[in-house]
């Protein structure tokens, strides 16, 4: 069966211009099950290459010598700041898009092919260590055994180091969005109230620890509704404290769990796709996240 997106590009020659061929690119996007942010991404980058090249412009007409000269106005002449990363993806966007041209034989040169890719090399996230993971593990275990027993920061903590979820996914998450009773086993349901961020909904299975801890947890906090009924800052200082009792000197975060949880799957070898959709992240973000996981595991197996 011939989908929209196959009947859109037969109708495209390389005397089309940039502007109609973009939705017959857009079709194929989200025939090949794209992220509504990768999609937005992509056609808003060359929208503007669009916009810098005169009017109508067909595509066989676009030449490497313009493709750079539009990058070189990107940065120095258009007059709005475009970072290094910004830079690196709309370059990535328009070879993803001659590249498309060229493989479905409407281009017979790709005009993208030789313009240089521009890595970015942003600073690393600070991750927990196996010593470090360990420290906090055990003061989490310590503070749910205590003679006031409490399993909030124990909870809280092995929730992030295997989910992975953000700040703001944990606080929107309600006692119903965790299924005990799935096929797979418990897991807990990421979701969204924007209809722009469905993309970004998913399912994560939980451990036996945790749902052990999560019992207890429940019990002594008569929860009703909300898995963490707290504002974000008290959360935060949950797991600062939890940081300074494991004798931390890094600042324990949301975001430093995230990243160490992204890093155990990863050296773990498991599949990058899987990693990138328990994260809830676009095609265009893993490319950056994996490239700073990279440089995370040399970096310590250097140590």
């Amino acid at each position: 069966m011939t989908s929209a997106a196959d009947e859109s590009i037969a109708h495209i020659t390389s005397k089309t211009p940039l502007s109609t061929t973009l939705n017959a690119w857009k079709l194929y996007l989200e025939d090949q099950s794209r992220s509504i942010h990768t999609i937005k991404a992509f056609i808003s980058d060359l929208n503007l290459l669009r916009s810098y090249l005169p009017p109508d412009r067909p595509i066989g007409a676009i030449t490497t010598t313009e493709i750079n000269n539009f990058l070189g106005w990107m940065q120095n002449g258009r007059g709005v700041p475009c970072s290094p990363k910004t830079l690196s993806r709309r370059i990535t966007s328009i070879k993803s898009f001659f590249r498309w041209l060229q493989g479905n034989g409407v281009l017979l040169t790709d005009p993208a092919e030789k313009v240089l890719q521009k890595s970015v090399l942003s600073p690393l996230p600070e991750v927990l260590s196996k010593k470090e993971f360990d420290a906090v593990i055990d003061t989490a275990e310590i503070q749910k055994q205590s003679k006031k027993p409490d399993a909030r920061p124990y909870c809280l903590l092995l929730l992030l180091l295997e989910t992975g979820i953000k700040k703001g996914e944990c606080l929107s998450i309600t006692l119903n969005h965790i299924d005990f009773d799935a096929p797979g086993g418990p897991l807990i349901f990421v979701r969204y109230a924007n209809p722009k961020h469905r993309y970004k909904e998913r399912k994560i299975v939980l451990s036996d620890k945790w749902l052990k801890a999560y019992s207890e947890y429940k019990i002594q906090y008569d929860l009703r509704d909300r898995l963490f009924p707290w504002s974000p800052r008290r959360l935060e200082y949950i797991l600062e404290d939890l940081g300074k009792a494991a004798g931390l000197e890094k600042h324990l975060s949301f975001l430093m769990c995230r990243w160490t949880s992204a890093l155990i799957d990863f050296r773990a070898g498991v599949d990058h796709t899987k990693i990138r959709q328990k994260l809830g992240i676009s095609e265009i973000q893993w490319r950056e996240i994996k490239m700073k996981l990279n440089r995370l595991d040399l970096a310590e197996t250097d140590e």
